[in-house]
């Protein structure tokens, strides 16, 4: 059964939030902070009317904002994520901007996680209003290897990804563009590498303990042992408590091949979870391969993968997927969400089945979250 939904859509030029009774229809608030580049828009689950927004606002820089009532308006965060003030202003380091937001475990209400750029994380325990770095992992001593300032992507290196356990709340993993997965069992107090047979092709030893490009990690919802990973080399899966990743993206089509930016778990079936595959030959254009765009989805776990392209353009569809902008809500059946580089957003009723195209002519679309409504 359709459930009413919202799409929480953080965009180059700003936010725009859709919602729609019954997936069909689709009324539209926004424009947003309309110029400020917004990285990620989030609900909190914990508290109905609840979002929290990262944005980069020009001259002011990076920042966050809270709203109570559903975006209508907005109040900036008195202290957003900072490093703590460097002895030798030459070896300090500053945020360039927040780029993942995570909302704390059920049993913490007010808690906040953030990812930034560079690769740090930040904890508020007051929804949002003020900011901590975990020295945990920001003043870890192999930081400087597992985040090397030369590495990167074309938007600067990243601290991508934050998820929490939902069984236990000091159970999290954190994926980077610089170093990989990391895992922590003390509620970021302790880090360690979580990389075992993940490929990084781009260095002298292609398999080493850190040094991947961790793209996107997805618990599955009904079995938080099982991890889906996007990576700059292919597509895995974790099942813990094993420590080595199985690469199952070898199973796409040659033609297509595994490379992409998300990976969105099916939010009642361990074994179902869809990919947006863009090209990875040897120049990264990071569009659609051959101009068609397409999902793929399995539902034996990786062992095999299904084209889902009907409503897609059948040919000249030069974009691609970025990594947060790619989602799934929790009807039956699954509602999936994509929103393009060129600016599209496009909606499936019938988990993947069939798109059609629900918005056009956004600015470059850099998230989409799915949140009930």
């Amino acid at each position: 059964m359709a459930q009413p939904v919202q799409l929480l859509v953080g965009t180059r030029k700003g936010a725009w939030i859709y919602r729609s009774d019954d997936r069909q229809g689709w009324r539209v608030q926004g424009p947003i902070l309309l110029g400020a580049i917004i990285h990620h828009l989030v609900a909190d689950p914990r508290e109905p009317g609840v979002l929290m927004m990262a944005a980069s606002t020009g001259h002011l820089g990076p920042t966050i904002y809270r709203s109570e009532d559903n975006g209508q308006t907005w109040t900036e965060a008195p202290r957003p994520p900072a490093f703590p003030k460097a002895a030798n202003p030459e070896t300090g380091r500053s945020v360039h901007h927040t780029f993942w937001l995570e909302p704390g475990h059920a049993s913490e209400p007010g808690v906040w996680w953030a990812g930034t750029s560079p690769p740090a994380l930040f904890e508020s325990r007051d929804g949002g209003a003020s900011w901590e770095s975990v020295a945990g992992f920001n003043d870890h001593p192999m930081y400087a290897a597992w985040c090397p300032p030369e590495a990167g992507t074309p938007d600067g290196a990243l601290l991508n990804q934050i998820r929490v356990d939902p069984r236990d709340a000091a159970h999290m993993y954190v994926a980077t563009s610089t170093g990989g997965v990391f895992e922590s069992a003390d509620r970021a107090k302790s880090w360690r590498p979580l990389n075992q047979n993940v490929e990084a092709n781009f260095l002298p030893d292609p398999y080493p303990e850190f040094g991947q490009d961790a793209h996107y990690i997805a618990l599955a919802p009904t079995n938080p042992d099982r991890i889906w990973q996007q990576n700059h080399c292919g597509v895995y899966r974790l099942d813990r408590p094993g420590e080595r990743w199985e690469r199952i993206g070898k199973a796409m089509p040659s033609e297509i091949g595994d490379i992409g930016f998300t990976v969105v778990a099916h939010p009642a079936c361990e074994d179902t979870a869809w990919v947006f595959p863009m090209d990875g030959t040897e120049i990264w254009p990071r569009v659609s391969p051959g101009g068609r765009p397409a999902v793929y989805r399995t539902r034996d776990g990786g062992l095999s993968w299904e084209r889902q392209d009907q409503g897609f353009p059948a040919e000249q569809g030069w974009f691609t997927v970025k990594r947060q902008a790619f989602c799934a809500d929790t009807g039956s059946p699954v509602g999936l969400y994509l929103g393009a580089t060129n600016g599209e957003l496009w909606a499936s009723g019938d988990e993947g089945a069939s798109w059609r195209q629900i918005a056009a002519h956004l600015p470059e679309i850099y998230s989409v979250v799915a949140a009930p409504l």
